[in-house]
């Protein structure tokens, strides 16, 4: 069984069609008055739990031994006005997810982070998985919530739960243009005119 959070994402939804192309069986959490839009043609071939990421009772009724776990729920902002939410779902939130997954005995956790939670530096060089993150004050508040998030994940790996992370950076993909990085799709459609900062155009 595939249990996922985050059903009704870009990322979520695709995955939950990718497990039932399959023919996996796929248990999903949800919140009440959920927009499934995404998912409206296989709403029926998914079984639904209401509920949320702070609720560790019923993540704990929820989650089964040998369950596959996909998280990708998440609050996604920029603003720090929404950081304290943000750290309640993204951080603890995971971490619930985490210590019940521990406790079921779960055949593999995904957690579904962000390139934002490998951090910026102020000196310019790649970036990838075995970047150290490093307080700088380009991080977004997104950014310190994943990455705590993702201590949250390697602690639980280090208690023995077989985990993986996945950084994905912006994700495009058919969707609904009005939400998550899909609507990157509308302000092209729009035609917006994008002007480079003079130094840095070369002509």
């Amino acid at each position: 069984m595939i249990f996922i959070t985050g059903s009704n994402g870009l990322i979520g939804s695709f995955v939950i069609r990718q497990f039932i192309e399959q023919g996996y069986a796929v248990r999903a959490l949800r919140r009440v008055n959920s927009d499934l839009s995404l998912l409206a043609d296989i709403t029926h071939r998914i079984q639904w739990v209401e509920g949320d990421l702070l609720d560790p009772l019923l993540l704990h009724q929820t989650i089964q031994p040998g369950d596959i776990v996909i998280h990708a729920a998440a609050i996604v902002s920029f603003s720090a006005r929404e950081y304290e939410k943000m750290r309640k779902v993204n951080v603890e939130g995971t971490a619930n997810v985490v210590n019940v997954c521990l406790q079921r005995g779960v055949k593999k956790f995904c957690f579904v982070s962000s390139i934002a939670a490998l951090g910026r530096e102020n000196h310019f060089h790649s970036i990838d998985e075995s970047t150290k993150w490093e307080d700088s004050e380009l991080n977004t508040v997104y950014a310190q919530s994943k990455y705590l998030a993702e201590l949250e994940v390697w602690r639980g790996e280090a208690e023995g739960l077989p985990a993986v992370i996945v950084n994905p950076s912006v994700v495009l993909g058919p969707g609904d243009w009005r939400r998550s990085s899909t609507q990157l799709f509308k302000y092209a459609w729009d035609e917006h005119w994008f002007y480079p900062a003079g130094d840095e155009f070369c002509g």
